[in-house]
């Protein structure tokens, strides 16, 4: 559906649920919405994921951590939500890795406190690769882990993952289920009838379109009580906000673990191998002003170099290897806790006028978010029943057996198939009429031509940001810079009708 076409039918048709914001949570509760035969609409007002949902820690987790809270139940449900992530939902976008927690003399754990731990973490987890393993293995896993005081090592299984590619991978299931999906497209009001909501006033392309919902979920992240105030300017906050700043290195070589850096009885951070660099963070910090004004500071950078150097030798974590730094926002219950032990629970408000606010969480469990949210407003929508079996994303299903159009290198096709899964060929498609398509972006990085087409034609792209920074990881490399911008510019220019379209 081109651009032009999806904003005819947000004004057009009258649609059974209208999901404001296009993060994780409310691309997943469109596309389980969609998935059970509602009519959905599905709006973003900057991209999608473009928020909180593409600047996580890239981590599909248990939450080791959460156990020393005594969040038992939160550790099992993300772990069931893990599994299914990783060998049904999403296989190509979330994949198993060890994780190490290093154990050093000056160090808050005693080992026999840790192997209690990773045992309980890893039954939850239904996993076998659990226990303490000792500092000489440690160090072949992790090179650069610093071996001074270093007494052992414990040892379990989480996984990564392409945050950003996850959230448009439910954005596209949302679209193949029906739903009617549209970025920059900001709500500005919100269109009581009797005292309920009923739809929106959404802002898009320079007009104002009036769209008719039986029922609105506000989904909107850290602007969810900005929402909120559109149908009662009085209502109290319901959320606070912690921001989280992570740092990209360049990695001399490989990992083939991840580590789990403790610096308290509750505080961790992470040393994460992803796309051929090393993930650092995060800092876990109130935010108090604006959602837009949140940014990395230098102290801020700092402090994740700092705290990576209590597990890593120091010529690792150099700031000279610095290839990007992020930031986002976190969305927490409103309480008296420090952000650090604040638990990551959802926050879901019935406010009088019928809107639905869904916040917080974690990334791990989006899916059963969007479920529980459902079941929230089964009765008024109709629904039976609600089938929680997990169903695979776009691009999940076929892996052994994706056959590519053209022939490309070892290299390129895993790196496709680790973005786009058995939705590859589609990708490589238009390169059978324009080989230049399979050029590289960059020399410095796997990235092709035919994936800044596609992301415009086939993933709601907009912009060259939009490019670099979410559809492929170019600018989480540090190469978005003006050359590369005017090359993709000059790509979409010539193949994206849908993207021009959506400047006009």
């Amino acid at each position: 559906m081109t651009r032009a076409r999806a904003l005819e039918e947000l004004a057009s048709r009258d649609f059974d649920l209208l999901v404001v914001g296009g993060g994780i949570i409310g691309a997943g509760i469109a596309a389980t919405a969609a998935r059970h035969g509602l009519a959905v609409a599905l709006v973003e007002r900057g991209d999608f994921g473009g928020e909180t949902s593409s600047a996580s820690s890239k981590l599909v987790h248990g939450g080791l951590r959460y156990l020393r809270l005594g969040d038992v139940h939160l550790v099992r449900e993300a772990h069931e939500e893990r599994r299914h992530l990783m060998t049904r939902v999403a296989p190509h976008l979330v994949r198993p890795m060890p994780f190490l927690l290093p154990l050093y003399d000056s160090g808050p754990y005693r080992p026999a406190v840790v192997q209690a731990g990773i045992a309980v973490y890893s039954t939850l987890a239904r996993a076998r690769l659990n226990g303490l393993v000792p500092a000489e293995r440690a160090l072949r896993m992790v090179p650069g882990l610093r071996p001074a005081g270093l007494r052992r090592c414990g040892l379990y299984v989480d996984c990564v993952t392409n945050d950003s590619r996850l959230t448009l991978a439910n954005v596209r299931a949302a679209a193949e289920s029906g739903a009617t999906v549209v970025n920059g497209a900001a709500v500005s009001a919100l269109r009581l009838v009797g005292g309920r909501v009923r739809g929106a006033d959404v802002v898009a392309d320079g007009g104002t379109l009036a769209v008719s919902a039986r029922t609105v979920v506000n989904a909107a992240g850290p602007w969810v009580d900005d929402v909120r105030r559109l149908a009662d300017a009085g209502v109290e906050p319901s959320i606070r906000l912690s921001k989280g700043v992570h740092v990209l290195l360049s990695a001399a070589t490989p990992w083939s673990a991840a580590l789990t850096i403790p610096h308290d009885k509750v505080r961790v951070s992470f040393a994460v191998p992803w796309e051929g660099m090393l993930l650092l963070g995060t800092t876990d910090t109130l935010h108090e002003g604006d959602p837009e004004a949140v940014v990395a500071e230098q102290a801020d950078v700092e402090s994740v170099l700092a705290e990576a150097a209590v597990a890593l030798e120091e010529p690792v974590v150099r700031p000279e290897h610095i290839r990007a730094v992020f930031a986002g926002l976190r969305v927490l219950p409103q309480s008296g806790r420090e952000t650090t032990r604040a638990r990551r629970e959802t926050v879901h408000i019935r406010d009088s006028s019928g809107l639905l606010t869904v916040a917080g969480g974690k990334l791990t469990t989006y899916r059963r978010i969007a479920l529980d949210t459902l079941e929230r407003l089964r009765s008024e929508l109709g629904l039976h029943r609600i089938d929680r079996q997990p169903w695979p994303l776009p691009g999940a299903a076929g892996l052994d057996r994706v056959s590519l159009p053209v022939e490309v290198s070892p290299t390129l096709r895993t790196h496709l198939l680790g973005l786009y899964g058995s939705l590859a060929p589609e990708v490589l498609e238009p390169a059978l009429a324009d080989p230049t398509l399979l050029e590289p972006l960059t020399p410095d990085a796997p990235d092709i031509a035919a994936q800044a087409v596609y992301a415009a034609e086939r993933e709601w792209a907009r912009n060259p940001e939009d490019i670099l920074r979410r559809r492929t990881t170019l600018a989480l490399r540090g190469l978005a810079g003006a050359e590369l911008t005017r090359r993709v510019e000059q790509l979409i220019g010539r193949h994206g009708e849908p993207l021009l379209a959506s400047r006009q």
